[in-house]
């Protein structure tokens, strides 16, 4: 009985279900289509939104902040900049001289920023070494030589342009460091000075006198006007030496007096202040920079006057033999 009335009670609920025909709820396909929402193109175009060049650009903020207007590469591709180099570079660079007396090192420093004329200057210095003092101020001026005086005060030194002329790579380097962070090479023959000190090759002697001060390591001749060129192997001096003395590491060549005629090319009292970062030539400090560099001329106390109408040539020649030795120095 109670299987017939299960079967009863749903044959009932199947009728009543079918009085409700499927067809009457909304078929599908009578959903508004998906195309009849406002297609994507009628939403505000992209472009329609401000641009981006519109905000504020960033060369608008203040001027502290670094401008991006620069293209991206190294320090010397932004414009008005030249070279720079690492500390440990500039340690590099300024060995072979950090140990030149101050006022040579002066004149070494400026006339490096003329790098271009330092060949023919040593050319012209390394056939006339058999001239010094007053006779070779007056070769200079009697055969009308262009160079700058900076690069003049070093015809007294043959053997130092010599060096610079044989690497021009290097003066090149140095020239364009000073241009660019003077201070920077400044400091870094005062680090190699310290190590040299601290090492035992740096000290007083018979041709130098070294003065140390915090930060300010200074190296003046015994005898103003007389300057001996150290010779040394920056690969020694400025390495943790051996145990025990090592002697002759740093070498002398012969005195070369400075005469009065050298005045106008910057022997007039040049120095190095070190805690002001000048280069100081004449009692006027070197401000040649990498902006300035084509249009600047320093103000000599005694003007030397580039000459006109070309170089001359009113000495005679007098060379070396094959041995090297020199031929008769006797100016006449």
């Amino acid at each position: 009985m109670k299987i017939i009335g299960l079967i009863a009670g749903a044959s009932l609920a199947l009728a009543a279900w079918a009085q409700y025909p499927q067809q009457q709820y909304p078929p599908q396909q009578q959903y508004p289509p998906q195309q009849q929402y406002p297609p994507q193109q009628q939403y505000p175009p992209q472009q329609q939104y401000p641009p981006q060049q519109q905000y504020p650009a960033q060369q608008g903020y203040p001027q502290q902040y670094p401008a991006q207007t620069a293209p991206p590469g190294p320090p010397q591709a932004y414009p008005g900049q030249g070279p720079v180099m690492a500390p440990e570079q500039l340690d590099q660079v300024v060995q072979r001289i950090a140990l030149y007396p101050d006022p040579l090192l002066a004149q070494v420093l400026t006339a490096s920023t003329f790098y271009d004329q330092i060949p023919d200057a040593a050319a012209w210095a390394n056939e006339h070494n058999y001239l010094q003092g007053p006779a070779l101020a007056q070769a200079i001026a009697a055969d009308r030589l262009p160079f700058d005086p900076s690069v003049l005060a070093l015809v007294p030194f043959p053997s130092v342009l010599s060096m610079m002329a044989s690497d021009q790579a290097w003066t090149q380097s140095l020239g364009n460091a000073v241009l660019t962070e003077r201070p920077a090479v400044m400091d870094a023959v005062q680090r190699e000075r310290q190590v040299a000190m601290n090492y035992g090759y740096l000290q007083n002697n018979q041709y130098d006198r070294v003065i140390a001060e915090p930060g300010a390591i200074q190296i003046m001749p015994v005898s103003a006007g007389l300057i001996y060129v150290p010779s040394y192997d920056p690969y020694v001096v400025f390495r943790r030496r051996a145990r025990g003395y090592v002697g002759g590491v740093i070498r002398f060549g012969p005195g070369i007096s400075i005469a009065a005629g050298f005045a106008p090319f910057g022997w007039s009292s040049p120095g190095l202040r070190w805690r002001e970062h000048a280069i100081v030539v004449d009692g006027r400090p070197w401000e040649r920079s990498w902006t300035n560099r084509r249009e600047y001329s320093h103000p000599y106390v005694q003007r030397w006057s580039r000459p006109d109408g070309g170089r001359v040539e009113r000495h005679e020649y007098r060379g070396r033999d094959d041995r090297g030795r020199g031929h008769d120095r006797d100016h006449r």
